[in-house]
């Protein structure tokens, strides 16, 4: 049995199919962003559900269906299989049973970037990668530039000025070439085109590469297993580049494909922005398959903070063929939502994972989830990587001063 079953790359525009053993980016005819392809019928036949009892609780459980064919060509931090919780106080306060969180915070690097960053890392080692480039808000870049020291690849990251400080200290501290940018992602992003065309650097950025998703769709996979093959009626994605919900889609019409599912009834698939920085949202408001540019986005969930993405068309394909929507919340009301979370259910999410359950909320109270109805929230992140999201006014005591009584 072969560890890895993956065939070709193609063209979800125009249909072109290219080799998946060598380096490739974007579709040559069109620009698109291609899509990693799998021989599924014969991964029918060879590959079991019960394959999955004996093996690591990890991402490359399911190596399979990722794209590296040599097991040691796998660059590891132990990543995968998070846990999915499920939360009783807000589901009452919200009026949501069930209601789960596949929470990524407790993942290497502190987000779900590093999802991507081991499968396409690994994969950029298979094919003989030495340097790789990237923009990034920060999650990205940090995941992107530690998995690279791992595997003893160069890495060189430009990011906004004012990302989080947390991650540009993991990208400095893997000892990647960091640059800071007076400006959005969008800035960061030509800076690395020239880069990579000027010194033929290996592109990583969002969806430039292919096996950024198959890292991403695991979730999906995790997701499905955990709930034993019963998906659930809606999930909502925090949505910046939208790689994770496009993968996690990818993932829910594979298990299809291979007959795993209890029904075929996918999930209704909800991608959340900031009223700040809402491309995706306007863009499915008016019923179209691609996004504007968002002009002056503006958000503290940094993550999600991404004008107009390059898969935008991926990821409102999604959205429209699982009868889903998409939903913008202003940032006061997800601030809200991650002070209610760590209070009421004792887990710190990120401001991204935070405007989830501010979307969840709307949507329960527009009777858009319907009493009953299964939905898991996916928080992409750790709260503690953005402290500065938490602004507490915590009383000062003097050495010999006594505790007050709680009023």
């Amino acid at each position: 049995m072969k560890y890895s079953y993956v065939s070709h790359l193609s063209c979800p525009k125009c249909s072109i199919v290219y080799s998946c053993d060598e380096p490739q980016h974007l579709c040559e005819a069109c620009g698109s962003p291609l899509l990693v392809g799998y021989d599924l019928s014969s991964l029918k036949t060879d590959w079991l559900k019960e394959d999955l009892t004996t093996r690591a609780p990890d991402l490359w459980r399911y190596h399979e269906l990722l794209p590296v064919q040599n097991k040691a060509h796998v660059v590891t931090l132990g990543e995968g299989m998070t846990p999915l919780i499920r939360l009783s106080s807000l589901s009452k306060e919200i009026g949501i049973e069930p209601l789960f969180l596949k929470d990524e915070g407790v993942i290497p690097t502190g987000a779900f970037k590093a999802r991507g960053a081991a499968v396409g890392v690994s994969k950029a080692k298979e094919l003989g990668v030495e340097e790789i480039a990237m923009p990034t808000n920060g999650n990205a870049g940090a995941a992107w530039s530690l998995y690279a020291a791992r595997a003893n690849i160069k890495s060189t990251i430009v990011m906004p000025i004012d990302a989080p400080k947390i991650t540009r200290n993991e990208c400095a501290v893997s000892g990647a070439d960091l640059f800071l940018v007076d400006g959005l992602i969008s800035d960061a992003g030509k800076i690395v085109s020239q880069a990579v065309k000027e010194r033929g650097i290996y592109d990583v950025s969002t969806l430039k590469e292919p096996y950024r998703i198959e890292g991403k769709k695991t979730m999906g996979l995790e997701i499905a297993e955990q709930l034993n093959w019963e998906l659930p009626d809606v999930l909502l994605y925090p949505t910046g580049g939208g790689v994770g919900l496009i993968g996690v889609y990818k993932a829910f019409k594979e298990l299809q494909a291979l007959g795993w599912l209890k029904n075929d009834k996918l999930p209704r698939l909800v991608a959340v922005q900031s009223s700040g920085c809402a491309p995706i949202v306007e863009a499915w408001k008016e019923g179209r398959r691609e996004s504007s540019f968002w002009e002056n986005s503006e958000t503290v969930a940094f993550g999600i903070n991404v004008p107009k993405a390059i898969g935008d068309f991926l990821v409102l394909d999604a959205v429209y063929e699982t009868e889903g929507c998409a939903v913008s919340v202003d940032d006061s009301a997800l601030l809200q939502e991650q002070k209610l979370a760590a209070e009421k259910e004792g887990t710190f999410i990120c401001p991204e994972g935070a405007a989830c359950f501010a979307a969840a909320r709307k949507l329960r109270e527009e009777d858009w989830i319907k009493k009953g109805e299964s939905v898991v929230v996916l928080n992409t992140g750790a709260g503690i990587k953005y402290p500065d999201t938490v602004d507490l006014d915590v009383p000062t005591l003097g050495p010999d001063e006594s505790i007050p009584a709680s009023s």
